[in-house]
């Protein structure tokens, strides 16, 4: 069997979320780039090594736990340094979707895209949520809801840290009521965060956010919760623990058996009895 190529890159794309691309280098010696410029935003963590960062007209010596910035049309290249080993993530973005989550945020809505004035940045929780970000798209198993609400908070947090608007617009509250009520209501279902949205009347950003400060969880945890309460309800009336799992909207009854025993402290089995 052929040993897989380290140097070859790694690319993960989702029909669901068009706006979104990420890459990845397990091996960047043999990877070199002449300098050159993207039409969308990008951001990069340096996973493992070091590597020399050209930004423009400038140079900087980076390594493992730092965050690049690329603004639509900067000139840059990332190359190895003396043949030592170094690896990277990288996240490509849509600008106009990056654009309107900056509008989300209380930039003014009749600006185009707003620069980041850092090239880089050695923040750990930025680092942290990076990574984390791209080992949530890359999960298969992963659904659409939560993928996309990791994309919307990383990328709001990223907003605030490094480029901060003056201060974000504010929604009255019983707008989350709306958003809770109708995950309660179609939680069986395979909801996408615009469709939260849309029952809510609120933007994305401001749903993730504020959501989480009033219920104490995600939409997408909310809406797992919701499925395993359908669950018991199910099992309590005698259902088939298989049958219940693809009712509540699990993928199978494998994963009911995770999610329930993370939740209840028993499995379905010893629940139903």
């Amino acid at each position: 069997m052929a040993l897989p190529d380290l140097a070859a890159p790694r690319f993960w794309r989702d029909a669901s979320l068009p706006f979104i691309e990420a890459r990845t280098i397990e091996d960047g010696r043999k990877v070199c780039y002449t300098r050159h410029a993207h039409d969308h935003f990008s951001i990069g963590a340096i996973t493992a090594g070091q590597s020399l960062y050209l930004h423009g007209p400038d140079t900087f010596h980076i390594r493992a736990g730092t965050v690049v910035l690329m603004n639509p049309g900067d000139v840059h290249a990332c190359n190895p340094i003396d043949d030592q080993p170094w690896s990277y993530h990288m996240l490509y973005i849509d600008t106009p979707w990056l654009t309107d989550l900056q509008h989300q945020l209380g930039f003014a809505s009749d600006l185009g895209f707003r620069r980041f004035d850092a090239t880089h940045t050695d923040d750990p929780l930025l680092f942290a949520g990076l990574l984390e970000l791209y080992t949530v798209l890359v999960d298969e198993h992963t659904e659409h809801l939560q993928k996309h609400s990791a994309v919307v908070s990383f990328f709001t947090e990223v907003q605030l840290r490094l480029n901060p608007a003056a201060e974000p617009v504010r929604e009255v509250n019983h707008k989350l009521e709306h958003a809770a009520e109708y995950i309660r209501a179609h939680c069986t279902e395979a909801l996408k965060l615009e469709a939260i949205c849309q029952a809510a009347q609120l933007s994305p950003s401001y749903l993730i956010r504020a959501f989480k400060q009033a219920y104490g969880m995600t939409p997408h945890a909310f809406l797992i919760n919701q499925r395993v309460q359908f669950a018991r309800n199910q099992l309590r009336s005698g259902h088939l623990i298989a049958d219940v799992a693809l009712a509540a909207g699990f993928a199978d009854q494998a994963h009911l058996q995770r999610t329930f025993k993370q939740h209840l402290a028993a499995t379905p089995g010893q629940y139903r009895g």
